[in-house]
């Protein structure tokens, strides 16, 4: 997976970096098909916000987070993205039919 990690009007500090890195393993845990991660932390007044784009195969996944704590921004992002890939995995593995040996079976009882 091909991180990339931006701060906008934010130095991105070697601390804020391994954070963000250590909450990304959780989704690569889930879904290890993640191609690309786009990372933008940015503050605007108070608001600490983090937004992150996934390129996985056939789709882009984002999430954004906003709060007054950066470490709790990032934490609801990873929240958000784990949620979205689960789902997103979800309906890659989940063909919604029963299998023809069933439905044969079925109909002869």
């Amino acid at each position: 997976m091909n991180l990339n990690i931006n701060g906008h009007h934010l130095e991105v500090t070697p601390a804020i970096r391994n954070y963000v890195i250590e909450k990304l393993d959780r989704v690569k845990r889930h879904f290890d098909h993640v191609i690309d991660a786009s990372v933008t932390i940015s503050v605007v007044k108070l608001v600490q916000r983090a937004d992150v784009t996934l390129h996985v195969r056939g789709k882009d996944i984002h999430a954004e987070s906003s709060h007054e704590n950066l470490y709790a921004a990032i934490d609801a992002l990873a929240d958000k993205l784990d949620r979205q890939v689960l789902r997103h995995k979800d309906k890659l593995t989940n063909h919604n039919h029963t299998p023809i040996k069933h439905q044969l079976v079925e109909e002869a009882e």
